[in-house]
């Protein structure tokens, strides 16, 4: 998800999208996943010199991503596209000032229990072995950047360090998903739930489980046909409900699982066992994927009334 929260900041964006040959791009990455610059090119009857300016203004703004793959005729240029939805936010905060940040490492939950298949890995290294959930209690799995497991769940606790005088108004937290196949499948549907103070807050389905390109951050020592990327998606919850990049998902406000500027903030991911689509997550870290980040949340405040 590519998020933009002040209009000044998606300029670029904007630009690359007030052109009809971008859009048809774009339109065309949608429908067939991933292309070369020669198929692009003759499928919009336009030279190679002229798409190349196009792409680079696509991938400038990060619409897409390209990679060189070899082939028996040298190096090929290809194509993908790189966000699943633009969120583009036009109301006004209640005050941008107000507003806690912080970052949760991958490996830093504190609870969890996952079933196999499961794994945690380092930006260098795996941890433990494959399938063996024992390894999640391992005192190096506070160096992960990257975990999977089929179902069950992990849980974060976020720190809380707004000022006595204020409440909590909002929560936004983000993180880039996946399902969790045998290898990879992107279409392998997951319902991952996520839990605030053991309220549950909503459900997102996970169309799959990426590995047709390498992850932009992803190290050169991870296996191929291994999970590569997710979506990055942001669980908001506000007075309104919960939404999820900008699209309500349930009622829960968020005076129903905070309950005062010192309350302990515990954010769950899960798989349940009785999903419709028990397919697996896994949550990437900054050293993997295409995003670059851990889980980041931003707590917004406000005066108690």
């Amino acid at each position: 998800m590519l998020h933009i929260t002040k209009l000044n900041d998606g300029i670029d964006l904007f630009k690359a999208l007030g052109s009809e040959v971008r859009i048809k791009i774009l339109d065309i990455l949608l429908n067939d996943s991933s292309m070369s610059m020669n198929e692009l090119a003759s499928r919009l009857n336009i030279t190679n010199g002229a798409l190349t300016s196009h792409i680079k203004k696509l991938e400038d703004c990060g619409l897409i991503t390209t990679s060189n793959e070899s082939t028996g005729h040298g190096n090929q240029k290809n194509c993908a596209i790189r966000q699943d939805r633009i969120l583009v936010e036009l109301e006004k905060e209640e005050n941008m000032k107000n507003v806690y940040s912080t970052e949760l490492c991958i490996g830093h939950y504190s609870k969890a229990e996952v079933c196999p298949t499961c794994g945690l890995a380092s930006s260098t290294a795996m941890i433990g072995e494959v399938d063996d959930a024992r390894y999640f209690d391992h005192p190096n799995r506070y160096n992960a950047e990257i975990l999977w497991f089929t179902k069950g769940y992990v849980e974060y606790v976020i720190p809380n360090f707004v000022p006595t005088s204020q409440r909590i108004t909002q929560i936004s937290i983000s993180a880039e998903l996946s399902s969790e196949a045998p290898g990879v499948n992107s279409d392998w549907p997951s319902d991952i739930s996520f839990y605030l103070n053991d309220v549950p807050v909503g459900i997102w389905t996970s169309p799959g489980d990426f590995g047709d390109m390498k992850g932009l951050f992803t190290p050169d020592w991870w296996f191929p046909n291994w999970n590569q990327y997710g979506l990055l998606k942001m669980i908001t919850v506000n007075r309104k409900g919960t939404f999820i990049d900008g699209l309500q998902i349930s009622d829960v406000a968020i005076d129903q699982v905070i309950q005062g500027p010192h309350s302990g903030i515990r954010f769950r991911m899960s798989v349940e066992e009785t999903a419709k689509h028990v397919g697996g997550l896994t949550l990437f870290g900054k050293s993997f994927g295409n995003y670059g980040q851990d889980i980041r949340v931003n707590i917004t405040y406000a005066p108690n009334m």
